[in-house]
């Protein structure tokens, strides 16, 4: 018997990068660029990751940012590749998978994976 519903709200959005972020933490492939180069202030970066995606998926216009710079910024400091872009999208839709199932979960792994894709070719590019 499955009891996943799908993302609904802000709440499930919170609990997704919540649930995300604590993984991301802790991985070996690409936690370092969160925790070592950007040394992210997760009181500040969460609640914009928050509005980020409840704008991605509910077009609520709160999020106002250019994820892009703050990329570039890591990238210059110590280059990513392709297998990092990759990783943070198996990790993230893996996440999702457990949490959630339905249209809008679907459709935040497709915009998450499409997302990923122009920062690596942005990223990489330049």
């Amino acid at each position: 018997m499955n009891n996943k519903t799908d993302i609904a709200n802000r709440d499930d959005i919170i609990l997704l990068v919540n649930t995300f972020y604590d993984k991301i933490k802790k991985d070996d492939v690409i936690g370092h660029f969160f925790t070592d180069v950007a040394k992210v202030d997760w009181n500040k970066h969460l609640p914009i990751m928050y509005n980020f995606w409840e704008n991605i998926l509910f077009y609520t216009g709160n999020y106002s940012g250019n994820p892009m710079q703050a990329h570039k910024k890591v990238h210059n400091l110590s280059p990513m590749n392709q297998k990092d872009f990759n990783h943070w999208v198996k990790v993230f839709t893996k996440t999702v998978d457990e949490l959630f199932e339905g249209k809008k979960a679907e459709e935040i792994k497709e915009r998450a994976t499409n997302i990923a894709q122009v920062m690596m070719f942005k990223t990489l590019s330049h």
